[in-house]
């Protein structure tokens, strides 16, 4: 039971040097995996697709994508993973750590470009680098039609005058023949520049508290 135990330990602190969680943290997102995956080793989309808190949310294809896309590992590769297990899942949720009392101006300064990044990822859905105005009008559609409160016209018109409007900021000295390609990671970080990211980057729907990471009750 001991040597048992001190595996399991040993298992979490491994994990929890990797990610930047507490060993205690590791152990209740192991959880609540667990709760979602059915006790399998791994999970798929149709286990978050299942989550009945996401249910409504205009971009919920996004966000379950996004714990499948191999980008968000912590590594340079690009593609998307069929199923994931828990060392990834836990890669995927350690974007939405908030920083410590601990934890240095430097250090907070590489979180907040971490999630800018994961958020950067979620949009450029083609992998290219680049949130191209087809992508970004996709976003401001799901945003604003599944609302019922817009037409889909008005959403695009919506997304187009955004999308100008960035560019306009970001290329200031763009010719009229000049085709604006879309929102690099750069004009992202400009865009956002400012936004305070702790606060809205959480993950409800999972039932896990970013802050204190303790697992809620399955969703069913």
């Amino acid at each position: 039971m001991g040597a048992s135990q001190t595996r399991s330990e040993n298992k979490y602190q491994d994990l929890a040097d990797k990610t930047g969680f507490s060993p205690e943290q590791v152990e209740n997102l192991h959880k609540r995996f667990q709760q979602l995956s059915g006790e399998e080793d791994t999970i798929s989309r149709q286990n978050l697709d299942s989550i009945p808190a996401l249910a409504d949310n205009p971009i919920k294809k996004q966000i379950v994508e996004a714990f499948f896309d191999k980008r968000n590992q912590h590594q340079n590769e690009v593609g998307s993973f069929e199923e994931i297990g828990f060392e990834q899942f836990l890669m995927v949720m350690s974007h939405f750590r908030p920083p410590t009392l601990k934890t240095t101006e430097e250090e907070k300064e590489a979180l907040r470009k971490e999630k800018l990044r994961f958020l950067f990822n979620m949009h450029d859905t083609d992998n290219d680098g680049t949130i191209t105005l087809a992508e970004y009008r996709k976003v401001v559609e799901e945003l604003l039609s599944q609302s019922g409160a817009i037409e889909d016209e008005t959403a695009k018109a919506i997304a187009d005058a955004a999308m100008l409007e960035v560019a306009s900021t970001n290329v200031p000295h763009m010719a009229p023949d000049e085709f604006y390609e879309g929102i690099t990671f750069e004009h992202f970080e400009q865009i956002l520049k400012g936004l305070e990211m702790e606060s809205r980057m959480h993950i409800r729907f999972l039932d896990v508290n970013t802050t204190t990471m303790r697992c809620g009750k399955l969703a069913s």
